[in-house]
């Protein structure tokens, strides 16, 4: 039966895998030191971030922190240490699978209970000023949203105005004789009079309402400039973020104002009536054939009445059917969900956060590289064989107890001088 090749003490594969185990012993020296103060220092920035998610100040906030910062540092430093030792050991395929799947196991849990907490710590604070700039933004793009929409409605007061004066031309037509044929203010003319003056109306209420409009969009523009100045200011976030959130519900307020002084669903509504809504005179003509003619024109200002009313009822549902600015609400949120919505734009602080971490990962791949080597330069079936001068005294010790006592041997007897014959 063949025996497993072994490396002679003088071969060059043995003195080289002395050489790598000579280097794994100087580092072993330092490496705990060095996991201790990576598992440490991640202990430290879990505990800025903790304290970010605990809002109440006061000692059992500090101690609750403190001690899930320390627990986290433990557990890297545990499980580090078990893979730094267990993993490059292990010779068999399917244990070496188990364990690396037992450390992407441990490293998710490590990145759920740590890591994420560390970029809160590193980048948090950025993280909630770009959730206030954010937020402006969209409040910026509601409010011009809010106020276009009511230019659009209060800009209907041209067409209601060009409608009315041609009410105000038949008008002064009819009283000139010149449509039924009747002189004077008769029945035709007080139809187109009626219909002018609900025109006037409507006209002086739509020119009424630009000034309320410019007046609240002005309004929201202070805010909004209040509101950029408060996401970029020095100071705390505490106190920045209750007065961002102020602003936030007064704008909201105006721009929900800006929406109730469009004037176009109140166009829509005149104009329908001013075709449904007809108060008919009673003719006034001397002779029949006066009033047949007065009715006949009043029959064509009643279409000309629902014809002005479509063009009124078709401009406002134009202005109607504009996208409508969308809600803009401020979500106050803590550091640590502001940095995981806002992941893509803190890279470098996630990278770090999570280095930190996982860095044991890379000693455990070169350590088995290492072992590897120094494997393949002694042989597999050649055992390590390294004893220190310590065990080796100790190892001559053991060797003399466990060797069996000898019988003492008998002492020779003193010749004793024979007798003379």
């Amino acid at each position: 039966m063949d025996q497993p090749e072994r490396a002679l003490p003088d071969d060059p594969g043995n003195r080289y895998a002395r050489e790598l185990e000579r280097h794994l012993d100087w580092l072993d020296s330092f490496t705990p030191t060095a996991l201790g103060v990576l598992a440490a220092a991640s202990g430290i920035y879990t505990y800025l971030g903790v304290r970010t998610l605990l809002e109440e100040p006061g000692l059992w906030t500090t101690f609750a922190a403190l001690a899930y910062s320390i627990a986290v540092s433990v557990g890297i430093f545990v499980f580090w240490s078990y893979l730094l030792r267990l993993l490059p050991a292990v010779r068999g395929a399917t244990a070496r699978i188990g364990l690396f799947l037992s450390m992407g196991l441990g490293a998710v849990a490590i990145i759920a209970m740590s890591s994420w907490l560390n970029a809160a710590a590193l980048a948090g604070g950025a993280a909630m000023e770009t959730h206030m700039a954010t937020t402006v933004k969209s409040y910026q793009t509601a409010l011009e949203r809010a106020h276009a929409n009511a230019v659009s409605g209060q800009s209907l007061a041209r067409d209601v105005a060009r409608v009315r004066q041609s009410f105000q031309d038949l008008s002064a037509q009819e009283e000139g004789g010149i449509l039924s044929g009747f002189s004077g203010r008769g029945a035709v003319f007080r139809v187109l009079t009626q219909k002018g003056a609900e025109l006037q109306a409507l006209e002086d209420q739509l020119l009424a309402i630009e000034a309320p409009i410019e007046s609240t969009f002005a309004q929201g523009n202070v805010i909004l400039s209040r509101m950029r100045s408060i996401s970029v200011e020095a100071g705390g976030l505490p106190d920045r973020t209750v007065r961002f959130s102020e602003d936030a519900v007064a704008l909201a307020g105006l721009i929900t104002e800006l929406r109730q002084l469009n004037p176009a669903p109140l166009v829509l509504r005149a104009a329908q009536d001013l075709a449904d809504a007809v108060v008919l005179p009673e003719l006034d003509g001397r002779t029949a054939e006066i009033q047949a003619g007065q009715s006949s024109t009043i029959n064509s200002v009643l279409t000309l009445v629902a014809q002005r009313a479509t063009t009124l009822s078709q401009a406002a549902a134009e202005v109607i059917a504009l996208p409508e600015p969308d809600d803009a609400i401020y979500t106050p949120m803590s550091a640590a969900d502001a940095v995981i919505v806002y992941a893509g734009n803190f890279v470098p602080a996630w990278a770090g956060a999570i280095s930190i971490d996982l860095l044991p990962a890379v000693l455990v791949f070169i350590i088995m590289v290492v072992q590897a080597a120094i494997r393949s330069g002694r042989g597999e079936g050649r055992s390590d064989d390294r004893m220190t001068v310590g065990e080796l005294r100790a190892a001559l010790a053991a060797a003399d107890l466990l060797r069996p006592a000898e019988p003492p041997r008998p002492e020779a007897a003193p010749a004793t001088p024979r007798a003379e014959d």
